[in-house]
This record gives structure tokens, sequence and C-alpha cells, in this order.
């Protein structure tokens, strides 16, 4: 269950946590025509702060620039709205979900003219793939489910029907005995997690799908500024599951499942079955960031303390 905090922002108002709702005949709710963002906001030695939370708000209006959602609040709005929802609910570390999405009015493929609604809640939230995940690695699955073709849906957008594909892969997976899926592209290349991005080590070289059935993930492009600054070559190809099978090492990225290690795939070790030396490397460097002690990147950390 959700961890409830007491005011949720909509539509540039907070009203009480349970009293955050709409009507049954709610657009979205029966066509899955709106859009989201996952973004986290970590404790620090100087106070809260959101990682880099400009990119997940431009991500926000570009996906509803793709689904041709007009809102009517800016992006600037929107940023200052998810900190000061933080300050109102006086948490510090949490999950944060902005929801753009059509609401109440017309019925109907085509929403005509329903206004498009915008909330913001947040909520404290851990590990999504677990603490023991985190440390020893998780097992997971390549999914019989597909990731959709790029014209089929809108694959850079982060829109709630998007996830209905992910929720199927996510369940089978769970109830196979494994941790988390893997989707393979229409092509039967890899692609990427449920909800995660997807790296794999090999020879000393980082591999992650290129940006073509994929989410452009904002943990995504940390890993790949880091791999650079740390002297890893990495480079976006498309692979083979097979090759997954035989990689020195796997790892998962995003906002909830921040840098997770892959320690077996299909019932196949991962190297040794455990977290390998980039994994670690890339892990401690993303947390040092988040949580405030690289100072190099402070600019990626935006204060919730006016």
């Amino acid at each position: 269950m959700i961890q409830a905090t007491e005011k949720i922002w909509l539509n540039g108002s907070f009203v009480p946590w349970n009293d955050a709702k709409v009507h049954v005949l709610t657009h979205t709710l029966h066509y899955g025509t709106g859009v989201f963002e996952g973004i986290r906001c970590y404790k620090t030695d100087s106070g809260s702060a959101v990682f880099r939370l400009k990119e997940h708000v431009d991500r926000f209006f570009d996906s509803m620039h793709i689904l041709q959602l007009e809102s009517r609040f800016t992006r600037e709005q929107v940023f200052d709205a998810i900190l000061e929802t933080i300050r109102v609910n006086k948490i510090d570390a949490c999950y944060i979900r902005p929801i753009a999405y059509i609401g109440y009015g017309a019925m109907g493929v085509f929403p005509k003219d329903n206004p498009i609604d915008i909330s913001i809640a947040v909520w404290p939230w851990g590990s999504y793939l677990g603490d023991e995940g985190l440390k020893n690695g998780i097992r997971v699955k390549i999914s019989s489910f597909t990731r959709p073709h790029i014209n089929a849906t809108m694959v850079r957008a982060k829109t709630t029907a998007n996830y209905a594909n992910s929720l199927l892969a996510k369940r089978e997976a769970l109830k196979d005995g494994y941790d988390e899926a893997v989707l393979l592209d229409t092509d039967g290349y890899v692609a990427e997690g449920s909800g995660e991005n997807i790296f794999m080590v090999r020879h000393g070289k980082i591999k992650t799908p290129p940006l073509t059935a994929i989410l452009e993930g904002i943990t995504r492009d940390t890993i790949m500024q880091l791999a650079g600054e740390h002297n890893i070559p990495l480079a976006e190809e498309r692979f083979t599951r097979d090759e997954l099978y035989i990689a020195d090492e796997v790892f998962f990225s995003g906002t909830a499942a921040e840098i997770t290690p892959i320690r077996e795939v299909d019932n196949r070790r991962i190297g040794a079955g455990k977290p390998g030396p980039v994994t670690q490397k890339i892990q401690a460097a993303f947390f040092d960031i988040v949580h405030g002690r690289d100072k190099k990147h402070s600019a990626w950390l935006a204060p919730v303390k006016k």
C-alpha cells in the first residue's frame, strides 16, 4: 500500500490526500490518454533535493506534446509545484508522481474539449526492487510480451497506455518466480525492463539498447555520462538475448529501480552471480550524486528548501 501523505497538488491547488478524486468516466481512465513521470527526492547533508528535476519536467511536457495534451500550466509552474508539494507534506525523501490526463467530459475515443488535468503526489518509497536486490542483484526472465513497435505506439512518450504492456510482462515474471521481466523489441533484440532501462557489460565495455524502441531514461542518461567520466567504454547498440546470457555483468536503471544489478537471466547465472566491479562503480557514483556527496554534480540536484 502507498503510504499516504497529507496533500496532493491538483490543478493548481492543494487538496487533502483522500479528496484527490476523479469521475469514473474520466477519459484517461477508459482510453489510457495520460502521461506521467517518476521522480525521486533524496535526503542529503544539505537538505532534501530532487534529482534531475528539470529533465523530468521537460520529458513530462515532451510526452504531453507527443499526445497533443495542452497544459494550462507552464514548465516553470510544474517545476515549482513539485518542490512546493514536497514542502507542504514536510517529507525528507520521497517518490514524486506528476500525471497529466484528459478529464471528465465527452466520452468516446476523441475527447473533444475535455479539460487536461494535472496532479502531483509525493510519498515515501524505498527500493523498488528491494534493498536485497540493490545489494546482491535480482533474477529476471525474458518476457513472452514484446515491446511495442515504434509505429504502434509513441515509445518516446511516457504514457499510461504503454504501461499495460509492462504490467503484463511484470505479472508474468513474478508468477514464474522471477523479480522482473526483460522485453525484446519487435526484431527480437533486447529492449528494456518493464519499467527500467538495461545495460550489459562484456569485456570491460558497457552496452545499452539504442533509442529506437525504448523510453529515453533520465537515469540511463546519467549512467552514460558517468561511464565517460570513469573512462568506461560505452556503446548504444543492439544485442541479443543470448549475448545477455554471456555478459559479465547486467544491471537495470530507472528512477524507481535506481541502479539494480541483475545476477541471473532465464536461470542462467550472469558472470559470478553477484554485482560486478563496473556495476558497483556506477552504482556507488550514482548514490554519491543523489545524496549530495559528489559536489561536481550538484547542479543535478534541485534543493527543496527555499
